[in-house]
């Protein structure tokens, strides 16, 4: 394990958590010592829940080591079935608990309580939360599923789906359900079961009763749904349908397992304004523009795809935190001749960042912070994230309106820090000067003196003058920016801003130059300018 300010995955219990608050009628036993008992503040606070998460926890302290911690675990199992009366229990221990070795499997199934308890091994100091998160959707659907399940004969009915991978503290996983779902009902599929999110243990016994699964997040349910082939037959969808393009893919994979008819779906006008964006003449200036992705593998290879294929960026930099998926990460990484990132370590992404030096930032909220200290633009992408990307309107990332989602998510901050260059390159005007009321007020700020700007060129400096946190030091050592040159930088356009910087660095290191001064910025701008 790793001590560090900010993690991209929480241990494998978070991810039990996330399973055992998304479905119904579940209650999580956790034997965790005090501190450990941080699931309001994920569920309740951040995914702003309107009710808390079902978990339990023993809570033991310091003075309760030297007696019978698994007495505590039994009274406080016995209490929780006492009071919720759930269809399914979960057990299990936290990474500190672990340690203590007091086997909660054992002393449940030991218990006899009159529901399916499904204990959970999560090896805390192997495994992160994804891979905890599928682990228990697995035992979850191998324990309840009802093994002679079969679909009804068709019979003139329509083809029944499940749709599988959603979860709590998911990343828009409510809207993305809603959205498949409408697009699966113009493609004449009903939606059996959606699980774990909003279902229930005894939904979870007729799974095997769909004609096909479709799997939204393989971080979650592609463990299940191996076990669902191999038990049930059951075929499997696997187009993730992030994009314009990948939903149009999921159609035809969808129409071809089902049975139906997808012909047509997604090319009436109006479907998505994607296509007809990115083509249009407003979105000219932002082709070619350098992107870095990162976050999970499943939305950091969606993203890649649609940046290049669907808005012409170009990929400069493509990694996930999520080990269990690297090999799939690196077989796409190779299909825009990038050098993969695999990593846990903010760090090591944040000087990824800083030595390819984009234009835009795709990623989670660690790459947003990291973004806005580099002054890059960024948007979000994946988990993890905050209160602010748990949105109370609808805001899917799948299917053809997640796909005009996507265009306005990843375009904004490219828009809106042109203009803020501009409001910057017109700073100096004395009706745009910080020390100036605005215009529109009449006589609230004086007017100019005759002959002068805004009160003469040494308060205009001081009122005009860049603030904020410095630029980051460059990457590899290639010399160090001095303040005045620091400052003229950042009067350089944002989108040739990054192109800017590394022709001036190269440039210092090509003349054996410690220091960036104003004189090297602009002896290197001519120098380029040949």
């Amino acid at each position: 394990m790793q001590l560090t300010v900010w993690t991209y995955e929480g241990p494998p219990h978070v991810g039990a958590m996330r399973i055992a608050t998304a479905m119904e009628g579940v209650h999580y036993v956790l034997h965790a010592p005090q501190g450990d008992t941080y699931a309001d503040l994920l569920f309740t606070m951040i995914e702003r829940r309107s009710k808390r998460p079902p978990v339990t926890f023993t809570t033991f302290q310091a003075r309760d080591l030297g007696k019978d911690t698994a007495a505590l675990f039994q009274t406080a199992t016995r209490d929780a079935y006492a009071r919720f009366e759930p269809q399914a229990m979960l057990v299990g221990a936290s990474c500190t608990a672990e340690l203590i070795q007091d086997d909660p499997a054992g002393m449940a199934q030991a218990m006899g309580l009159p529901c399916p308890v499904v204990a959970l091994e999560l090896p805390s100091y192997q495994r992160k939360e994804n891979w905890g998160a599928a682990e228990t959707f697995y035992q979850l659907v191998r324990t309840l599923a009802d093994k002679t399940a079969r679909p009804a004969p068709r019979d003139g009915r329509r083809p029944r789906a499940n749709l599988l991978g959603p979860t709590a503290l998911g990343f828009r996983h409510r809207d993305d359900v809603i959205e498949i779902t409408r697009l699966l009902d113009t493609l004449g599929v009903d939606v059996h079961l959606v699980a774990p999110l909003g279902a229930s243990p005894a939904d979870l016994a007729t799974i095997g009763a769909a004609d096909f699964n479709i799997l939204l997040y393989p971080e979650i349910g592609d463990t299940a749904v191996r076990w669902l082939e191999r038990t049930f037959g059951q075929a499997t969808v696997r187009t993730v349908p992030i994009g314009y393009a990948a939903t149009r893919a999921f159609v035809a994979e969808v129409a071809a397992v089902a049975g139906t008819d997808g012909a047509g779906i997604g090319t009436t006008p109006g479907t998505s304004n994607l296509p007809w964006w990115s083509r249009s003449v407003d979105s000219t200036y932002l082709t070619g523009k350098r992107v870095f992705i990162f976050g999970d593998a499943t939305h950091a290879i969606a993203a890649a795809r649609v940046a290049r294929d669907e808005l012409g960026f170009e990929v400069v930099g493509l990694g996930c935190y999520n080990r269990e998926f690297a090999r799939d990460l690196r077989t796409a990484a190779a299909l825009y001749g990038v050098e993969p990132l695999v990593t846990d370590d903010y760090l090591v992404v944040e000087e990824a960042i800083q030595a390819l030096q984009p234009e835009l930032v795709l990623g989670t909220q660690m790459e947003r912070h990291i973004a806005k200290r580099l002054r890059i633009p960024c948007a979000v992408i994946s988990a993890p994230v905050h209160v602010q990307d748990f949105p109370a309107r609808y805001s899917p990332q799948m299917g053809f309106e997640g796909a005009n989602v996507l265009f306005d998510t990843w375009v904004h901050p490219l828009v809106m820090g042109l203009e803020e260059h501009l409001l910057t390159m017109f700073r100096d005007d004395f009706e745009f000067s910080d020390a100036s009321g605005a215009s529109h007020l009449g006589g609230s700020s004086p007017l100019p003196p005759a002959g002068g700007v805004g009160g003469g060129p040494v308060e205009l400096a001081a009122a005009t003058e860049v603030t904020g946190p410095p630029l980051a030091p460059p990457a590899g050592g290639r010399g160090t920016w001095s303040p005045e040159a620091e400052r003229e930088l950042l009067k350089i356009p944002f989108f040739v801003r990054g192109k800017a910087r590394r022709n001036t660095e190269r440039f210092a290191s090509e003349h054996n130059l410690t220091t960036i001064t104003l004189d090297t910025l602009y002896d290197a701008k001519a120098h380029y300018a040949r």
